[in-house]
């Protein structure tokens, strides 16, 4: 099972240090590149790090929209959304190549990781994207949706993530974070990566059970005590012989 987390989102040194201590932890590192968040520095940081330490590295491309951190639909044309993830991918890349990492995945953010799962058009755009961009990139998504579907018809690879620390509607989406009890406390977060890893489904928020297959569980930067949680995770995992590596 690989641990992946969503890293290079903040530019101060108590963002940094944080990602630091993530990067110890989890397989794969999924790097903001300067659309919701993030810029060179926090690219070459993230990139560097990862090198040194074996985390494989993915790119988090998002709306560039720093103000609202990526998290609210635009409604922006397909076209106008591919040629932002194109800009973003295309620099976390250059910077990757220099600090002598690879980017080997790429996964959404935010409110463009929604709509791609259920825009078959938004999805077919960016499926093309990856394929004429490098082939071997791997997408890395909800299990089932459209990107998914769309990245396996033109024969990339796709891994399906599940989240430990987010609650879930009865139809297998995230419970809105304007919700409460959408981001769920620590005991329930390795309560959840637990049953992902060794069964394959989840309790929804309103206690209904969902098949939910999952390569790759995410463990999201910004969550209160994301750092702890992950080790935890990671250490759960391990007692219940899950072996945690990355999936690319």
């Amino acid at each position: 099972m690989d641990l992946n987390a969503d890293l290079a989102e903040r530019t101060d040194e108590e963002g940094w240090a944080a990602d630091a201590r993530l990067l110890e932890v989890v397989t794969t590192a999924n790097v903001a590149c300067g659309g919701h968040a993030g810029d060179e520095e926090t690219m070459r940081r993230a990139c560097a790090a990862a090198a040194e330490l074996g985390v494989r590295v993915g790119a988090h491309p998002g709306y560039a929209d720093p103000a609202g951190f990526g998290r609210t639909e635009l409604g922006l044309p397909a076209g106008e959304v591919v040629e932002q993830v194109a800009g973003q991918i295309g620099k976390l890349e250059d910077v990757a190549r220099s600090e002598g990492a690879r980017v080997t995945h790429v996964k959404p953010h935010g409110a463009l990781y929604h709509r791609a799962a259920a825009d078959r058009e938004l999805a077919a755009a960016l499926a093309a994207l990856l394929a004429s961009t490098d082939r071997s990139l791997v997408v890395l998504t909800q299990p089932a949706s459209a990107l998914a579907e769309e990245a396996a018809s033109l024969g990339l690879g796709t891994v399906a993530e599940g989240f430990a620390d987010r609650a879930y509607t009865s139809e297998g989406l995230l419970v809105p974070r304007s919700e409460p009890g959408s981001v769920l406390d620590a005991d329930a977060a390795i309560a959840q990566a637990l049953m992902l890893a060794a069964e394959g489904r989840l309790v929804s928020a309103d206690g209904r059970e969902i098949a939910s297959p999952a390569d790759s569980i995410c463990v999201h930067g910004d969550t209160p005590g994301a750092i702890a949680l992950a080790g935890a995770i990671r250490e759960a995992l391990a007692r219940e012989g899950v072996e945690v590596k990355a999936f690319a």
